[in-house]
């Protein structure tokens, strides 16, 4: 009995694990390009880089599992960022050259990698992080892509003259790692769109037909998700950072429930929807946000407990997922664990 947990992506990496991402760099999560940064670190540990990158996978997936997960991620420990990992791994994109580019509707600048060629996928390498991560768990491990939309928003762009193409191309990048992951077993298959909830028009315009592109011919079996959350801040406990309009997962919805999409991830802990809006979602599985990733606060049973009684009365239980808002990287192991135990609890719980 109880709902199903997941996470969404990111996780704090281990200590052991010297390579930087954007969480633990001083400039924060969403003002650094630690790529280069990451490419130097992993030419340092040489030969030891695979040792430790299992070695961080294996910890992270049994912090999950022992605090209750069913679907557990495989943290993106050898991952930069979420984005500039699997460009590194399309041609087209170049990371000598970096352009200044605003971002996340001004929310905040960086020097970015430049699209300066038609991009391509290059040889497929996600099934090995899947291989990596799924022979330390029974359980199924569910990973993580950049979407079309989100990739052309964290890139800067001298090639493309149309963003419906531009999105098109890296959906076909895309596909390629979706259908490898499928070949070799995973079930679970999450293209992120942050990009989504902060432009709604575009995500409707063009950004839905390349996402159906990046998941096309995907077979049954696997659940498709699409995660949209609303922005991470620079620091915990910084109450008023930019996110996306409180309204466009509304807007966005009855795309979302008329696509192939088999779930949605949404963002609710750190601010609360009206729950109704699930209620425009009559075929596709909701995987709830309940646990804030940007929050020290340790949010208790009885409080999430609360939080999901309260979606069921607009969802039917088979199609809500407990999860955190997004990745956990900013909370630290300690919070991590004590969140998603909690968490876990609470969605076990409910009858």
């Amino acid at each position: 009995m109880g709902l199903l947990t997941t996470c969404i992506g990111a996780y704090p990496k281990p200590d052991f694990v010297t390579l930087p991402d954007w969480f633990n760099i001083p400039s924060g999560p969403d003002t650094a390009n630690p790529t280069m940064a990451w490419e130097s670190a992993a030419a340092a540990l040489g030969d030891d880089l695979e040792v430790v990158l299992s070695r961080g996978v294996a910890e992270v997936i049994d912090d999950q599992v022992r605090a209750g997960i069913d679907i557990p991620t495989d943290g993106e420990v050898s991952r930069e960022n979420y984005i500039h990992y699997h460009c590194r791994h399309i041609e087209g994109i170049d990371f000598e050259r970096l352009t200044e580019k605003s971002l996340r509707n001004g929310a905040y600048s960086a020097f970015l990698p430049t699209i300066v060629a038609r991009v391509r996928a290059r040889a497929r390498f996600l099934a090995a992080d899947y291989r990596r991560a799924q022979a330390c768990t029974n359980r199924p491990v569910k990973i993580t892509l950049p979407g079309p939309m989100t990739i052309a928003d964290t890139t800067a762009n001298t090639f493309y003259q149309s963003p419906r193409e531009m999105g098109a191309d890296l959906a076909a990048a895309l596909n390629q790692e979706v259908l490898s992951l499928a070949e070799a077993g995973c079930r679970h298959i999450q293209i992120d769109e942050p990009v989504f909830a902060r432009r709604p028009d575009a995500a409707l315009e063009y950004g839905m037909e390349n996402l159906e592109r990046a998941f096309h011919g995907c077979p049954q079996g696997v659940v498709r998700t699409v995660h949209m959350c609303c922005g991470y801040p620079d620091r915990l406990d910084h109450p008023n950072y930019p996110k996306a309009d409180p309204d466009a997962y509304s807007r966005l919805a009855a795309a979302i429930d008329a696509s192939s999409v088999d779930a949605v991830s949404l963002e609710d802990a750190h601010r609360h929807n009206d729950l109704a809006l699930l209620e425009m979602f009559a075929k596709t599985t909701v995987v709830l946000g309940v646990v804030a990733i940007a929050k020290s606060h340790i949010e208790s049973v009885d409080e999430i407990r609360a939080r999901l009684t309260s979606a069921l009365d607009h969802i039917d239980t088979k199609r809500l997922i407990a999860a955190p808002d997004c990745g956990l990287g900013l909370l630290g192991r300690d919070r991590s664990v004590a969140k998603l135990t909690n968490m876990c609890e609470a969605a076990r719980s409910i009858a």
